[in-house]
């Protein structure tokens, strides 16, 4: 039945959790009998299991679960397989979904030999536009995830693309991720590349697009600052934020301690 498959996903988490704090008992058990089943259900015939099984997976990689062998040897594969252009249409849509959320939780060493590849690839799918959809709001993160050479080299040829789609949803996500993208490459790129295609957006012929790039206006502009002077950082989590100088909290006994949140890069990533 579904709902016991389903419901079995929703334990796997805690059951491995309670594994790794009791290794020297159970050292391999988590490996040997739950990896392959949440591996295995990530193709499920039930799309709720594979959705149970997803989520799964991506509490396991945020809580640091999963060997980097079990990744490379064992999902990454899976989800290539189910991203490959001749898989079905729901797999791969689930597929590059899961691969944008999880590029921020590996290494970049893995993310770029082998998921960027296909990324690249799915970007440019003339079947599916929810596919190209998917990897333009995840493309700042995917872009943060692998750094700035494979970001020039390899991403921003694409980010044109996807700037100049024909459908018009695919170039209001380019906007807004137009910071993110802008913060992983070079002043001579911003200058040169960004700058011109922002130009382009911010006068698109549909209004959602123009409305979301002059959203972004700000935040992309605060990119060109230099962090040393501006105060302007990026935290973690995407968020773009404001550093007061030490000498005004200092002689300002109001000046709150805390950074003060600008604008997050993923707000409407969605």
């Amino acid at each position: 039945e579904p709902t016991v498959r389903t419901e079995l996903m929703e334990q796997i988490p805690p059951i491995a959790i309670f594994l790794q704090e009791s290794r020297p008992k159970f050292p391999t058990a988590f490996f040997e009998y739950l990896m392959p089943i949440v591996v295995r259900y990530l193709t499920d015939v039930n799309n709720q299991v594979r959705k149970a099984g997803q989520e799964a997976l991506l509490i396991l990689l945020e809580q640091d679960l999963v060997a980097q062998s079990d990744i490379e040897n064992k999902v990454c594969p899976i989800l290539l397989d189910l991203s490959a252009p001749d898989s079905d249409d729901e797999y791969k849509v689930e597929a590059v979904n899961i691969i944008c959320k999880m590029a921020s939780m590996l290494s970049r060493t893995t993310v770029e030999h082998m998921l960027l590849p296909r990324f690249c690839e799915l970007c440019s799918d003339g079947k599916l536009f929810q596919v190209r959809k998917i990897c333009a709001a995840n493309f700042g993160d995917i872009c943060n995830a692998v750094g700035q050479e494979a970001t020039e080299r390899l991403l921003i040829p694409k980010f044109f693309e996807l700037c100049s789609d024909s459908v018009w949803g695919m170039r209001k996500a380019c906007a807004e991720c137009f910071m993110a993208v802008s913060y992983t490459t070079s002043p001579e790129v911003r200058r040169s590349k960004l700058s011109p295609l922002f130009i382009s957006l911010i006068s698109d012929t549909c209004r959602w697009v123009r409305q979301a790039a002059f959203q972004s206006l700000g935040p992309f502009i605060s990119t060109f600052a230099n962090p040393s002077s501006a105060g302007l950082y990026i935290r973690e989590d995407g968020t773009l934020s404001i550093r007061p100088p030490a000498q005004d909290v200092n002689s300002n006994p109001c000046q709150p301690s805390n950074n003060i949140t600008v604008i997050s890069s993923s707000a409407n990533a969605a």
